[in-house]
């Protein structure tokens, strides 16, 4: 379909034009509409499918999983003391063969293919609807501020999605910026930010041969990393991260880790591309200069660098509750709680020069663990919108904790249930009582 363009318009920066005025159709109406299908958006799809919800799950990429697939994280941190669909998804990975067969201690590791199906499976059981290769780009609010449609883009041209709930699980906060949601991005001291990483997937190499270079149980101070990394020198390689790491997914199959990119903001698409080309250049580098040694590295190969690079930073949308550095030191604890965090705070360095063991930037902060409030899943300034995952109501240090996947299947599987609840009374997610969520049954 081709919309023509009204005038073309000139301004003193730069050249604009005026698009025509079109009506878009609503293709759909739901109880529950999710915006990402990463970790925290795919669970809350399955949580609010579920609790008998009209669920529709729209995602840009070509899979589900975020940055558990498209990002090919294969490695799942903070997850072993989250009940309910964690621990469902960790078991049905076990019986599918996709969980890691080397102990990685009280990390998940897993096989990225199989995630995809597992993730598409549990959403077509819980029926829900799922929009592939699909933008979010716009929203609609009525005259009291609440969100009632979203507006996407997509090989099927722009439509129109109409909802009585809808969640942010975008992981930058891009429906909740549409929605005219205030943010915060990166530290309050000096708006700096953290690197993106580029993961890979490796082979060609045995584990029993490169045991001391990968992350495994009992890694006590993460010596495989100064092995890698001193292995690397010996290569004649300097990678961008000081702390390289070696994940296993099977016994000739892993991910490494070995890259930052420094300066380039997730939020600005030129600088997200720029970061990408350079890493995947190093990535190749890395692996030339490993298999350079001979050896147990004669045969190593890269099968796939991640379609999306992995973004540490984005949007923090302001809720009814801030998850502050001084709840992690307390050890907060709130009757609203939808997950407790037990991950410290990592905040990797902003700039390369001080990318080194000792950087300071975790502040020697010691972490109690704390509770994530239903409140901070909840938009301050946009009615019937809630979020989940890295995206919501947080400081910069707080947020370097909670950012872990294994904390957003949490919050994405209490986002769901309220959803599906309010959605079902006609009420905002902040008018459910607490007693009727069942937020220490989340199973």
């Amino acid at each position: 379909m081709y919309w023509p363009v009204s005038k073309r318009e000139l301004s003193a920066d730069h050249a604009t034009i005026t698009e025509q005025s079109r009506k878009i159709p609503v293709s759909g109406d739901y109880d529950v509409v999710v915006s990402g299908a990463g970790p925290a958006g795919v669970i809350a799809a399955i949580e609010a499918g579920r609790n008998g919800a009209r669920v529709l799950l729209i995602e840009v990429r070509g899979c589900l999983g975020g940055v558990w697939t498209a990002g090919l994280l294969s490695w799942i941190l903070d997850q072993a003391n989250k009940p309910g669909i964690m621990r469902e998804l960790e078991q049905r990975l076990d019986r599918m063969g996709a969980k890691c067969p080397i102990d990685t201690g009280s990390s998940l590791s897993y096989d990225v293919e199989k995630m995809k199906l597992l993730l598409e499976e549990m959403c077509q059981e819980a029926n829900v609807d799922i929009l592939l290769h699909t933008r979010v780009v716009g929203a609609v609010k009525n005259d009291r501020s609440r969100v009632t449609h979203v507006v996407t883009e997509s090989k099927s041209g722009r439509e129109a999605w109409s909802g009585k709930v809808f969640i942010d699980t975008s992981g930058d906060g891009d429906l909740a910026a549409l929605s005219g949601c205030g943010f915060d991005f990166g530290s309050e001291s000096d708006g700096s930010f953290q690197p993106m990483s580029l993961l890979t997937i490796i082979s060609g190499i045995r584990f029993e041969e490169i045991r001391k270079f990968v992350r495994v149980a009992g890694d006590t101070g993460s010596i495989s990393k100064q092995n890698l990394r001193e292995e690397m020198a010996r290569a004649g390689v300097v990678p961008s991260y000081s702390k390289p790491s070696i994940h296993p997914i099977h016994y000739d199959l892993f991910m490494i880790m070995a890259n930052h990119q420094y300066g380039f903001s997730g939020l600005d698409t030129r600088q997200v591309t720029k970061a990408t080309l350079q890493a995947r250049q190093e990535v190749h580098k890395i692996i030339n200069g490993l298999q350079s040694l001979g050896g147990v590295w004669k045969d190593l190969k890269v099968i796939a660098t991640a379609e999306h690079i992995g973004v540490r930073e984005g949007r923090r949308i302001h809720g009814l509750y801030t998850v502050t550095k001084d709840d992690l030191v307390s050890g907060a604890r709130h009757e609203d709680a939808v997950c407790r965090v037990t991950f410290g705070v990592d905040v990797h360095s902003v700039r390369r020069s001080e990318d080194d063991p000792s950087a300071g930037y975790n502040q020697g902060i010691k972490v109690r663990p704390y509770d994530i409030p239903l409140r901070a899943l909840i938009a301050k300034d946009a009615g019937g919108l809630m979020m989940a995952g890295r995206c919501i109501s947080g400081d910069f240090i707080s947020h370097s904790s909670y950012r872990v996947t294994g904390n957003s299947v949490a919050m994405g599987q209490a986002a769901g249930r309220v959803s599906a609840l309010a959605a079902s009374k006609n009420k905002l997610p902040q008018e459910i009582p607490v007693s009727q969520i069942g937020l220490s049954k989340l199973d």
